[in-house]
């Protein structure tokens, strides 16, 4: 299999991570402008205070982009350079982007905590999947 193959889900997670980025960022300007001149941001916490969940929303989710992904793309370039990329991780690696894709559109968008609860445990056992083969394979190595 063409070890490359693997960067698809890589770019495909970050390409969310983008859109989450940019997404938070108009909801959260166009939040700011209209709340005037008479508040004070400077103040920590006051952003966050004030902001309605469809603000703070997208970017709880932004910060979530930060955490488990992490770990997948770190493992995406081992399975690479190692060259132990194969179907099974190809398909692994999909399933957390598109479960990851998924778990960002809920949240920043009708919010339901318990489809988001299940699409993140869809995508978080995949990566699992694929951290605890390689780690055998290395184990085995």
């Amino acid at each position: 299999m063409e070890q490359s193959r693997i960067f698809g889900p890589f770019f495909a997670t970050m390409l969310v991570t983008l859109v989450v980025w940019i997404y938070m960022y108009a909801v959260r300007i166009r939040f700011i402008r209209s709340l005037g001149r008479g508040v004070d941001l400077a103040i920590p916490g006051e952003l966050a205070r004030l902001s309605p969940p469809e603000v703070s929303n997208p970017s709880d989710n932004l910060k979530n982009l930060f955490e488990m992904p992490v770990p997948f793309y770190a493992l995406a370039l081992y399975l690479y350079q190692t060259q132990q990329v194969d179907a099974a991780y190809l398909a692994a690696g999909w399933t957390f982007a598109a479960f990851r894709a998924l778990h960002s559109a809920v949240h920043c968008g009708i919010n339901i905590v318990v489809l988001r609860f299940w699409l993140y445990l869809v995508s978080t056992l995949a990566l699992w999947f694929m951290m605890l083969r390689a780690a055998a394979a290395w184990l085995q190595g």
